[in-house]
């Protein structure tokens, strides 16, 4: 495929996109979240050999994921600004390129290094789901969405397994520092591939679009605080995105401290809850696209997530390990599958041109929980000595967001709503 076989979204008389325009979308957003996520995920995933070389205890993992996602909850806000300027595709390639650098970082054996690390992992994490939410809009059928925008969105949990089963491998082969180079490899490929589509998908951009200033990096907050459908949705995701990364960034640590398994075992813990994840969005979107409408879908999730929580309360080192990979199987396909579900009800609320500016104003909601949520729940699992009792206290502000998504009704979101354009 070359450039020349391309054509640019809206291209025929009927205003669609080309057929291979819209095929090769997916699998390319798909490879860069997946490489984003992995980048994020490795170094919790390390976190027991990391942790050793620098003297820190678990509860440093916490505060690891708060600075990556907190650095990520402000350049979601880039997304839909640098996305009009650059184009989508070019803000992804920068995106994963501060990903491939922070995450070699992490791996330095100093924590101030460290520390920067994560914010450059955080600060390319923001703008990729944005970026990729409007590459989607404008290539894929409406009545698609759910089941588009959840395969994509399976890229994260695909990350998660990719640092699940290759960086304890490595770690114990060749050291941490040589299972980060592998990550950061992944996202230099990532950028790579993506500019075989960059002359057709950024062919839209403004180059003259002003650039980033903090009044338009905080227009997609306004937009969405000023509808309410968006803004409850993007409430129950902070919820939702705590548990998640909960889920993802203190399985290692929960499985090697509380249940004493070994890391290559931990790994694969982690993979399994990932793998569930991505069936989980794939399943999930086709039931939201096909037999149930979203908001009981994302009910039914957030009921199965609160139970799964309560269950790993119970377990313990004497614990059968077959029981232990189902509960994370199930809490993985829930915890970890909601998000296209999610972010396909927002496509839908909002016109196609207002796509980007909601997801990135929803994501800084969603980020704010992944940025006080891992703290927490880590203080939480060392006052207990256990991280089990953490997880089953997560019931509490999820049976919030139930409460109201089931109250949840969806409003007009439209172009000419005042709320200071992304």
């Amino acid at each position: 495929m070359t450039p020349a076989d391309l054509r640019p979204p809206a291209d025929d008389a009927a205003g669609r996109p080309s057929r291979t325009l819209t095929a090769a979308t997916l699998p390319l957003t798909l490879l860069i979240q997946a490489a984003a996520s992995a980048a994020a995920i490795a170094p919790a995933v390390a976190a027991p050999a990391l942790l050793a070389r620098n003297g820190a205890g678990p509860i440093a993992v916490g505060f690891y994921v708060a600075a990556v996602y907190g650095a990520a909850m402000f350049s979601s806000q880039f997304g839909a600004v640098l996305g009009k300027r650059w184009g989508p595709i070019r803000t992804s390639q920068v995106a994963l390129l501060l990903g491939a650098v922070g995450v070699m970082l992490v791996g330095v054996p100093h924590l101030g290094v460290a520390l920067i690390g994560a914010l450059l992992i955080g600060a390319g994490y923001g703008p990729i789901t944005p970026a990729s939410s409007e590459i989607l809009a404008r290539t894929t059928p409406p009545e698609r969405y759910a089941i588009v925008f959840s395969i994509k969105q399976t890229g994260v949990p695909v990350g998660g397994v990719v640092a699940g089963l290759l960086v304890p491998v490595v770690t114990d082969l060749s050291g941490p520092i040589w299972a980060m180079a592998a990550i950061a490899a992944l996202c230099v490929l990532g950028a790579a591939l993506g500019q075989t589509l960059r002359p057709a998908l950024d062919r839209l951009r403004d180059t003259a679009a002003p650039l980033p200033s903090l009044a338009r990096i905080m227009g997609p907050v306004r937009f969405v605080v000023g509808h309410r459908s968006l803004f409850t949705l993007a409430m129950c995701s902070l919820v939702f995105s705590a548990v998640q990364v909960c889920v993802t960034s203190y399985t290692v640590t929960f499985l090697t401290h509380d249940l004493r398994w070994t890391l290559v075992a931990a790994g694969a813990g982690l993979a399994v809850a990932q793998v569930a994840g991505v069936a989980g969005r794939v399943l999930w979107g086709w039931l939201a696209d096909r037999h149930a409408d979203a908001r009981r879908v994302l009910i039914a999730l957030g009921a199965a997530m609160t139970l799964c929580g309560l269950l790993m309360a119970l377990l313990d080192a004497a614990t059968t390990p077959v029981l232990v990979t189902v509960l994370l199987g199930v809490y993985g396909a829930t915890a970890v599958g909601w998000n296209g579900v999610y972010l396909a009800t927002i496509a839908r609320v909002v016109p196609i041109e207002r796509a980007a500016a909601a997801t990135s104003g929803s994501l800084f909601f969603t980020y704010f929980g992944v940025v006080v949520g891992p703290p927490l729940f880590g203080a939480v699992g060392e006052s207990f000595g256990r991280f089990g009792p953490a997880y089953a206290l997560l019931a509490l502000p999820l049976a919030w967001s139930l409460v109201a998504l089931w109250r949840w009704q969806p409003g007009p979101a439209g172009p000419a709503s005042p709320a200071g354009a992304g």
